[in-house]
């Protein structure tokens, strides 16, 4: 059998809604490498956010942090790495318009660290540490950043989606995150998912046909739409399961993704 890129997204996807990856699904991922294919992760999550699942699978496979703003090898030097970023005044103009946006926190990342414009009130679980510090604040900003995050809410996000892409439209795209916060993610302009991945195929000289892709959310639009095979999980958006090739029959909280992939592959 060709060799295949798995490309699996996180969030509602193979982690079930504890955020964990379930010993099945590890089990089969596993089966999955062992049988000859590579399995990478692509995520709109930071690496500092998502490095615990790249470790608990074992990969040594490139990965695509950032919904495709970042494409690494983690911890290695790699020949295709690429970094892109937002230009730190644009989040220092977000700052300035947070009540006119309807924001309640504005955060700016890159692959170390993250740097909020306030400490109160902001869950530290939210970015992987334990607690938020002074040096965290805004203020202290001096590189551009990789990623924007924003935190609005739910009556207030489309809205405020459009009017970043009005105001700043040469210079980012806004994603949404799924789940119960209304995250809106700021990207360098173009940024998306199966850019990423397709570096990685290129990299591993795998074709496009030989690319399967799993996903849930908005995000991974383009990410199945490019893969030559793209599966939604049951638990995904209307949206995203109308790009796909087809739909896993159980849900993130099911193994749906080990299920599926355990039959596709033969495993």
């Amino acid at each position: 059998m060709t060799k295949k890129l798995i490309a699996i997204d996180l969030d509602g996807t193979t982690l079930n809604a504890h955020s964990l990856i379930t010993k099945r699904t590890e089990a089969v991922l596993q089966k999955a490498i062992a049988a000859g294919n590579v399995v990478s992760i692509a995520t709109g999550r930071p690496y500092r956010m998502s490095a615990q699942f790249y470790q608990q699978l074992n990969l040594t496979s490139p990965m695509v942090n950032f919904n495709g703003a970042l494409v690494h090898l983690p911890n290695k030097e790699w020949a295709y790495e690429k970094e892109l970023s937002i230009k730190k005044e644009i989040a220092f103009s977000i700052l300035e318009q947070k009540q006119v946006l309807n924001l309640d926190f504005i955060a700016a990342e890159n692959r170390e660290s993250f740097y909020v414009d306030r400490i109160d009130g902001i869950e530290p679980q939210f970015f992987a540490t334990d607690r938020i510090l002074s040096a965290n604040l805004m203020k202290n900003l001096s590189n551009d950043p990789t990623s924007l995050l924003l935190k609005t809410t739910h009556e207030y996000a489309a809205t405020t989606s459009a009017r970043l892409m009005s105001e700043f439209k040469d210079d980012i795209d806004v994603r949404t995150w799924g789940g119960p916060n209304a995250i809106l993610e700021v990207v360098p302009k173009g940024v998306q998912k199966a850019m990423g991945v397709d570096i990685i195929a290129r990299s591993l000289g795998i074709a496009q046909k030989d690319v399967i892709a799993f996903g849930d959310e908005h995000n991974d639009v383009e990410l199945l739409d490019y893969a030559g095979w793209g599966v939604a999980m049951k638990n995904g958006t209307d949206q995203l399961k109308s790009y796909a090739n087809d739909i896993t029959e159980r849900t993130n909280d099911e193994d749906g993704l080990a299920d599926y992939l355990e039959s596709y592959l033969a495993l």
